[in-house]
């Protein structure tokens, strides 16, 4: 795993939004929308299965083995991890870890298969998130690691430099007046 972790926002038009991801290349696709349907998210997981991207489920293990998504995403308060590593067997199962080692460490114990950092930098998607240092990407923890929050072109390089080998985003993506060659951007940063 390595490249580009597009992260769906809410709103309309999400289906062509994901699409141009899709068409614009990245490594991974996650499913984030609160207020989305089960159809929307079905669409979505056939749309990433024709372009050989897996589809990641946000916080929700029960709607990602619904919908025969690639794996779950979970966070802190979204339920107990190897309960999920055990439902999710041959899936996989990322972590947010924030800006806690311990936390990474105690979920590749437990079976993830990445994890993630972050708020890296400011973000617009949750500004009062806590601020994780970049030096946290210099651990060797033996899956790759993501930096999340606050990611654009200009400092994605850091990220990289430092470590990281997905970075998640939602808004310097999806809100891209073209969203493919944004993706494609990205893509050329991992070389």
């Amino acid at each position: 795993m390595r490249g580009l972790y597009a992260i769906t926002p809410e709103g309309p038009g999400l289906v062509a939004k994901v699409r141009a991801a899709l068409e614009g290349g990245i490594a991974l696709l996650q499913y984030r929308n609160k207020s989305g349907t089960r159809e929307e998210v079905k669409t979505i997981a056939r749309l990433a299965r024709d372009h050989r991207v897996p589809l990641i489920v946000n916080d929700d293990v029960e709607l990602a083995l619904a919908v025969d998504a690639d794996g779950a995403h979970l966070g802190r308060d979204d339920g107990d991890f190897s309960t999920a590593r055990k439902k999710l067997k041959g899936k996989i199962l990322g972590a947010s870890c924030y800006d806690r080692l311990e936390l990474a460490q105690a979920a590749v114990a437990a079976g993830a298969d990445y994890v993630a950092f972050g708020s890296v930098f400011a973000s617009p998607t949750k500004p009062r998130a806590v601020r994780a240092p970049l030096s946290l990407f210099k651990n060797d923890l033996g899956v790759p690691k993501c930096a999340i929050g606050g990611i654009t072109l200009a400092n994605a390089p850091q990220a990289i430099a430092a470590g990281a080998d997905l970075l998640a985003v939602i808004s310097d993506v999806f809100d891209a007046p073209d969203i493919a060659e944004r993706c494609r951007a990205y893509g050329r940063l991992f070389g």
